[in-house]
């Protein structure tokens, strides 16, 4: 699940420069085929989480492998976020959202067809490519489609419901489609969805107007590169140890390029992220937020998806049913704080978030072989609220006061530090969850000679994800730290 990327309400120079009136009908048009594109990129996010399993067993994935097809995507998606919103600044954001769209569409359809791992895998990143250059170009053409003052931030309240729901809809969808169907559809469907928004884009967005500059092809490279090596090595850490050299040589590549991103985009006069971008503390704290909330979610939700199917035995379909009442309470929550935005400021729900994230994932510690669904329902519902109550004031704190030329960039680093976030979070909690679940497991056997294995394993399973939890509650609890110290002014939407 994906926080949305989005241009400040206020920053009316930098992105209103050349933007033409639309009627009412219109912009609602615009609107839905703006909202349809985000909705195609999030639900993708999370739509595989669910058809693992089939895909595990269709593919013949090994099982700690099977991290790649979130990994990839977020990764090239993230990695790649910061290039594909300068792009659309400088070649025109229209038609950098339909070449996202399309690329998006072929890898879906591509991705539908693999016959292997390595081809399945491949067309993840590809699917993160076009969702890069897609979203941070579809939301800043929110700015230059809408008016300022209610009507942008009513287009960025829905676009922010959409996405936050995206994520909870893809669990749904996952399970209808793997069930009823096949895993491959959780691919093929994308493709009619995107054949549609090509089709209306031309006809309901204007084209933005280009930017001189050029792009920061070394800073994109080392930051993929850096993250795509660490991610790597901290996956190893299970299997192989963190002395192991396959442990500590990606993660050595991944400061070496890291450190070199720095230094590329200290002297680069066409930075991926200007200095200034960073200069504002509040600012600066919103992309920190996003990075903790990125890491949180979608963490969570693959381990609560696993705890349903391994431990619980649910089928697929269940449990994507299971997810359904998290899709309204997320609406209902980025709703409430879209509008309390111009009477209390992002504070306030920005230190609510939080709260509601750290007591989930607390409940969620209790979680065992011996739980149920009302057990699950109930932080459930709670992550849902932390969920959405941030997304929207994130939106509209990160990417405040930008300068003209920057709005892609500006918003493209709120959803960079999410799936970031993601990517790293779920190698982390991984890693903590399979070495926890070996651990009680050994333990259970040694302790109880006579209980069979697969009690054993569903046991350890349920510790190993219980412990996931506690750890993602300590990174609640960061964010919370965050707000309460970094975003202290009362700024208003």
């Amino acid at each position: 699940m994906t926080a949305p990327t989005a241009v400040s309400p206020s920053d009316a120079h930098a992105a209103d420069a050349g933007a033409v009136p639309h009627s009412g009908a219109r912009l609602g048009l615009a609107l839905a085929v703006i909202c349809s594109a985000q909705l195609m990129i999030v639900l993708d996010a999370s739509i595989v989480n669910v058809a693992l399993p089939a895909i595990r067993t269709g593919l013949h994935f090994a099982t700690g492998d099977l991290q790649w097809l979130l990994t990839a995507y977020s990764l090239a998606f993230g990695g790649l976020l910061l290039l594909g919103g300068r792009s659309g600044d400088m070649f025109g954001r229209r038609r950098m959202f339909l070449a996202g769209i399309g690329v998006f569409a072929a890898a879906s359809l591509l991705g539908g067809l693999a016959t292997d791992q390595a081809w399945l895998i491949a067309t993840r990143g590809l699917q993160g490519v076009g969702a890069a250059i897609a979203a941070p170009t579809g939301l800043a053409l929110i700015a230059t489609t809408f008016p300022q003052g209610a009507a942008r931030n009513r287009a960025l309240g829905a676009y922010a419901a959409m996405s936050a729901a995206g994520g909870a809809v893809g669990l749904l969808l996952g399970g209808i489609l793997t069930d009823l169907a096949s895993w491959r559809w959780v691919f093929f469907v994308n493709v009619p969805i995107a054949a549609l928004v090509l089709l209306l884009a031309p006809r309901v967005l204007k084209e933005s107007a280009p930017a001189a500059g050029r792009l920061d092809l070394p800073g994109a490279a080392t930051a993929t590169g850096g993250m795509l090596a660490l991610v790597y090595g901290l996956s190893n850490t299970s299997a192989h140890g963190w002395s192991a050299p396959s442990t500590l040589g990606p993660l050595a590549a991944a400061a070496v390029l890291l450190t070199a991103f720095a230094l590329v985009e200290r002297r680069s006069p066409a930075a991926l992220i200007p200095l200034r971008i960073l200069a504002d503390r509040a600012r600066a704290g919103g992309y920190a937020m996003a990075l903790c909330l990125g890491t949180s979610t979608l963490s969570t939700l693959f381990f609560l998806t696993q705890f349903l199917q391994n431990v619980l035995h649910w089928s697929a379909l269940r449990a994507g049913l299971g997810f359904l009442p998290m899709t309204g309470a997320i609406v209902v929550a980025a709703a409430v704080a879209s509008r309390a935005l111009g009477r209390v400021g992002v504070r306030p729900p920005l230190l609510a978030g939080p709260v509601a994230m750290f007591a989930a994932m607390l409940w969620l510690t209790r979680l065992s072989t011996a739980s149920g669904y009302l057990d699950v329902l109930g932080p459930l519902l709670l992550l849902a609220a932390g969920i959405g109550l941030q997304f929207v004031p994130l939106t509209a704190l990160a990417v405040r006061g930008v300068g003209p030329g920057e709005a892609g960039a500006a918003s493209a680093l709120v959803n960079t530090a999410q799936q970031l976030g993601g990517a790293l979070g779920l190698s982390v909690l991984a890693t903590v969850a399979v070495d926890a679940a070996a651990s009680r497991t050994r333990a259970l056997a040694a302790a109880h000679p006579g209980q069979s294995a697969a009690a054993a394993a569903g046991a350890g399973a349920a510790h190993g994800y219980a412990t996931a939890f506690g750890v993602a509650a300590g990174i609640a609890v960061l964010s919370l730290l965050i707000a309460l110290v970094v975003v202290r002014r009362p700024a208003r939407g």
